[in-house]
């Protein structure tokens, strides 16, 4: 898995076995690997629709895809496995560009998404079956294509008694409610909008540092009620799910947008109030979405939390605290490593892609029926 967050690319190593409701997981290794500067740097270029290339989007498609390799054959080694005993490798792809609303082209009214690392150059690098892009297909049956991890949230942490929320914290925040008892036409998911892509911009921005270590920057900051106010009004975090989103709405122009606007607002604003500002940006939209479009249908019991903003401890203590007395925890207190669940996920995908088991839920998506997920690519 490689999120939004464009930082590296996450790979885990699991057995698995069943399908449906049924299905068993085993992890049996993990490891996060960081893109090197210089390529980091074109995927940014290449992630902005005013900068992107057409002959570096495709080379990104190619190298991106020994990247890839280069996480899968990590992984492989410190799990103490060989690649011969790799039955079937998922591969989610970078996302550089997400349109789920349409936009005219060529006479026609289209929606797409493009995620590159080609995974049939992944598949015969490893001699490894590959399934990839897991996106289009939802997207082709009106769907937004996204979120997608919602599949594995509900058929790993279901629950008959409990109403849970997980809420995955990774470039953008996504939430996944999963009714007490319910079946897979009862869950209900949704981008809500920036969780650490506004942060790590604006840490590039005011401090040229990739991202806010445990959130100490933003704990030293203020930021205006009115100003938050105003943000929160922003067209995306008042839209009806299903909804979906990226960087191309909450981007570095969004993030350069934010640092003159709360300079136009507030008193001479140190760096660490603007931080501040786009940090608690991120926690009041997620409880605003929780108050606007799930507490109408579902009062949570619980929220669980994954992804990297699991580890900026002043963002964990305001949600705590803006979601109280609903109590907050983390995918770790149910026995999955948060660093690890997004890879998981499309391990799990990618299984029950062979299987044959439709992985999207229209109920999240909007698509009009449910479908296999996932291009499959067989090594020459």
């Amino acid at each position: 898995m490689s999120g939004t967050s464009l930082d590296g690319v996450d790979a885990v190593a699991a057995r698995i076995e069943g399908t449906g409701e049924a299905i068993e997981l085993e992890t049996l290794g993990f490891l996060s690997m960081r893109y090197p500067d210089e390529l980091r740097e074109l995927l940014l270029a290449n992630s902005a629709a005013n900068g992107a290339s057409t002959l570096q989007i495709s080379q990104l498609n190619v190298r991106l895809a020994h990247e890839y390799r280069r996480a899968v054959e990590g992984v492989v080694e410190a799990t103490g496995l060989r690649l011969s005993d790799v039955d079937l490798v998922g591969s989610h792809g970078q996302t550089i560009h997400h349109v789920p609303a349409p936009i005219r082209c060529a006479g026609m009214d289209i929606v797409s998404t493009l995620q590159i690392g080609d995974p049939s150059t992944l598949a015969n690098l490893l001699d490894i079956p590959v399934v990839g892009d897991f996106r289009t297909a939802d997207m082709a049956l009106g769907g937004q294509g996204a979120p997608l991890v919602p599949y594995f949230d509900f058929v790993y942490f279901r629950d008959e008694s409990e109403t849970r929320g997980l809420l995955n914290l990774g470039g953008i925040a996504n939430v996944t409610v999963l009714p007490a008892g319910g079946g897979r036409d009862d869950v209900f998911a949704f981008d809500t909008g920036p969780g650490n892509m506004v942060i790590d911009s604006l840490m590039r921005i005011l401090f040229d540092e990739s991202y806010d270590d445990g959130g100490r920057r933003a704990a030293q900051g203020r930021f205006d009620d009115a100003l938050m106010a105003e943000l929160l009004e922003d067209r995306y975090f008042t839209q009806e799910p299903p909804k979906s989103t990226g960087r191309e709405r909450f981007g570095l122009p969004f993030a350069e947008r934010l640092v003159t606007r709360c300079s136009e607002v507030m008193s001479d604003p140190a760096p660490e109030d603007i931080l501040a500002t786009g940090t608690m940006l991120t926690v009041l939209s997620i409880y605003q979405a929780y108050a606007r479009f799930i507490r109408v249908r579902d009062v949570l019991d619980v929220l669980i939390v994954s992804g990297g903003g699991m580890h900026n401890a002043f963002l964990m203590d305001r949600l705590k605290n803006t979601f109280a007395p609903i109590p907050v925890r983390t995918v770790e207190d149910h026995g999955i490593d948060s660093d690890a669940k997004e890879a998981l996920c499309f391990a799990v995908l990618a299984h029950e892609a062979v299987n044959g088991t439709p992985t999207n839920l229209p109920s999240v998506t909007g698509a009009s029926r449910a479908t296999l997920l996932g291009t499959f690519c067989v090594p020459a």
